[in-house]
């Protein structure tokens, strides 16, 4: 698929931006490459290809899940100005 100059032109007044005739010639030339490179992939074989979530099957290291700090919601809920089963209640704000 290719791109011309007059394309452009469509595009840049539907955006409403102003485009010069060097621009616009550039913008086509640069998108008709983009649009060729993308055909070109589209005609490849990809039967029997496995996706692949990375190209370098690398793995991310996580560390260890560990508790680091004590549980002090008793402590928290004890200076709320309401409670209820280990939630803490507030006013309705939506009706």
């Amino acid at each position: 698929m290719a791109v011309d100059r007059s394309d452009i032109a469509k595009l840049a007044t539907l955006a409403r931006i102003a485009i010069s005739d060097e621009a616009a010639e550039a913008t086509a030339k640069s998108i008709s490459e983009v649009l060729a490179l993308v055909d070109q992939l589209q005609a490849v074989n990809t039967e029997g290809v496995t996706p692949m979530a990375h190209p370098l099957d690398a793995v991310q290291r996580l560390r260890a899940d560990v508790i680091t700090e004590t549980n002090k919601r008793e402590a928290f809920q004890a200076v709320a100005p309401a409670t209820q089963d280990g939630l803490y209640l507030v006013p309705q704000v939506i009706e």
